[in-house]
């Protein structure tokens, strides 16, 4: 007699759809988590990683202040406007110093 018990087809699933669950889905685990089996560098490496990238919606506001809230169909905070104003006059003035070759400035 077999020490292991045959139940059923191996393919099928208890629904009978025989439909398998996608596994790995991407964020399906907490990249801090304790019990993981990552090395405190390699948490250490992909948590500097996370920080350094940028979304979409910071780089776009670094642009123009007001593009976020438009994107999303709302009217711009009093404090985006007063910002795209200062961002605008600040390139004015860059313009009329000549300030392409200004020491300091970021590329």
């Amino acid at each position: 007699m077999s020490s292991q018990a045959n139940v059923g087809n191996p393919k099928a699933s208890e629904t009978g759809s025989g439909t398998r669950y996608h596994e790995g889905t991407a964020n399906s685990h907490l990249l801090n988590d304790p019990k993981d089996q990552r090395s405190l560098s390699n948490r250490a490496a992909a948590e500097v990683s996370l920080e350094s990238q940028e979304s979409d919606e910071t780089a776009l506001h670094k642009q123009n202040p007001t593009l976020p809230a438009k994107m999303h169909g709302n009217e711009p905070s009093m404090g985006a406007q007063v910002d795209a104003a200062i961002q605008a006059e600040e390139e004015e003035i860059l313009k009329k110093k000549g300030g392409e070759n200004m020491p300091g400035k970021k590329m």
